[in-house]
């Protein structure tokens, strides 16, 4: 449509769906990149100016924040991954959420599995909430919607 506004999407309207997994909402995502590796090469006879090529995509770990509650779910599968040594890959799907409520971006990543886990810290004189921390490490993302 002629002089559509299409306004960014905000940042603090989100959830984040864990394959298989009931967990309540999430405060934070962050990590979520994908970059190319480049690799120099020059031959004998190149100039000085080394040429450029695509070496391996790498994809950084994505960081979830989430406030402490009696939900163990997460962290069974947390449990299951780095203390037992079995790991369980899932699909993790990231959603952008507009002020109507309705799904408007949507990230999917794929062969997730727990790589770090960092329990909230605790103070007698804080009054903020408990977070609990969970690094995932996995093989690809894509933008789905």
């Amino acid at each position: 449509m002629a002089g559509e506004r299409n306004d960014p999407y905000r940042k603090f309207r989100f959830r984040v769906e864990v394959e298989g997994i009931e967990q309540a909402g999430f405060s934070e995502v962050s990590g979520f990149d994908a970059s190319l590796d480049v690799v120099e090469y020059r031959e004998g006879t190149d100039v000085i100016t080394p040429r450029k090529l695509p070496g391996l995509a790498k994809y950084g770990n994505i960081s979830l924040k989430w406030g402490a509650t009696d939900s163990m779910e997460l962290f069974e599968w947390i449990q299951e991954c780095i203390v037992e040594g079995t790991i369980e890959r899932k699909t993790v799907t990231i959603i952008a959420i507009d002020e109507a409520g309705e799904d408007v971006a949507t990230w999917q990543v794929m062969e997730a599995w727990p790589a770090k886990y960092t329990a909230p810290d605790f103070n007698a004189t804080a009054s903020e909430v408990a977070i609990e921390l969970l690094e995932l490490a996995h093989e690809g993302m894509l933008r789905t919607q």
